[in-house]
């Protein structure tokens, strides 16, 4: 598990979480997990024992974040076939629990193709479940190499749009840290490598309503590495651009269309528009895995549409679960009904550059993103 302490000293790296692991106690094999929930009041693990468990898991957001989704998909059917449970249907299961991140059902196909691969090859179920699960861990080890990359990418990418002395003023949205990744992220790996290189001048964490993903994760990342941060409500950054204390915008992305529309979480596409407006640069940061060429535009993603309680309760006990089951205080009329979609599309002319493991695009264009995924490896394509 994670250090307890979630301050950092300047200068003192901090253990590495452990967010999502594979475990074989003698009464079986399971995929753990950090219960993302239950932070930041407790370090909890959630330990999901079969299929089912893995997606009530997901939905719930215990385990969230595109790249960490598609880790986790890749685990599940590993441990549907460690099980002897139908493979492929497990990965189905595991494609639809949420529709909008293309990682999850990446990794859960392409576990499953190799060990029907195996299988098909000659081997038994036993041969085909240690073939799936060797898969799943380089799936693992490739994310966390591809964060590395990314971070180091990005902060190239700064330093070519922010010239100058002084340290960088980043926003971000959403929680792209250690909590989403195999490493250390996608858009907060570039703000940390920014920080460890003496060029992060202050990091603005919005809030990200209604389930509080920057409050609760991306407040409790910055602080475990002893970052210089300051919270802030959604609705607040539109003053902090007029003031002019924004140099520069980092999100994440979960799907990115073939067009280089960027799906993320809901409230990233205001953000790009004042972005624009206020000439700052708007820069999304994802594995090539994000990636869907087969997702023609960005009115071709399917976006999720969650629970109207998470909008309508609001859940403030310490360590209490978030996710929308209900149970919380009523902050609106009984019967209020609400919108809530977890993600919102930002159209390729509003993003200033996509950064990926393999270099960063920009203008963002269609044919960039293509040629640009023609030398991975692990473009989305079903």
């Amino acid at each position: 598990m994670a250090d307890q302490d979630v301050q950092s000293p300047v200068g003192i790296e901090p253990p590495a979480l452990s967010v999502l692991r594979w475990d074989e106690p003698p009464e079986g094999p399971a995929v753990v997990l950090l219960d993302q929930t239950r932070l930041p009041a407790e370090e909890a693990e959630l330990v999901c024992a079969d299929v089912p468990a893995l997606v009530r898991a997901i939905r719930t957001l215990a385990v969230r974040g595109a790249p960490l989704l598609g880790i986790a998909g890749g685990y599940g059917v590993a441990l549907a076939a460690a099980r002897g449970e139908d493979v492929a249907q497990a990965a189905e299961r595991l494609e639809q629990a949420r529709p909008t991140a293309v990682n999850l059902g990446y990794g859960a196909r392409r576990v499953a193709r190799v060990y029907q691969a195996a299988v098909e090859g000659g081997a038994g179920p036993e041969a085909g479940a240690v073939a799936a699960l060797a898969e799943a861990r380089a799936l693992h080890q490739e994310d966390a190499a591809a964060s590395g990359r990314m971070a180091q990418h990005g902060l190239e990418l700064l330093a070519e749009l922010l010239p100058g002395e002084g340290g960088h003023r980043l926003l971000t949205h959403c929680n792209t840290g250690a909590l989403v990744s195999g490493g250390a992220g996608t858009a907060f790996a570039v703000a940390l490598r920014t920080h460890r290189e003496g060029s992060l001048r202050q990091l603005w964490v919005d809030e990200t309503r209604p389930l509080l993903q920057g409050a609760r994760l991306t407040a409790y990342e910055a602080s475990r590495n002893g970052m210089p941060y300051s919270l802030l409500t959604d609705s607040a950054a539109g003053s902090l651009f007029a003031a002019g204390q924004v140099d520069a915008v980092l999100i994440g992305a979960d799907r990115i269309a073939a067009d280089g529309s960027v799906a993320n979480k809901v409230g990233s596409y205001p953000l790009a528009v004042l972005a624009k407006y206020h000439h700052v640069p708007f820069v999304v940061v994802a594995p090539t895995t994000t990636v869907d060429l087969e997702t023609v535009d960005g009115t071709s993603i399917i976006v999720e549409q969650r629970s109207p309680a998470e909008v309508t309760e609001f859940t403030s006990a310490p360590g209490a679960p978030v996710g929308g089951g209900g149970g919380g205080t009523a902050v609106a009329p009984p019967g209020t009904q609400a919108y809530n979609p977890a993600f919102d599309i930002t159209p390729p002319e509003l993003v200033t550059a996509i950064v990926t493991e393999e270099g960063v695009i920009s203008p963002v264009t269609g044919v960039g993103l293509a040629e640009l995924c023609a030398r991975s490896s692990q473009v989305t394509i079903s």
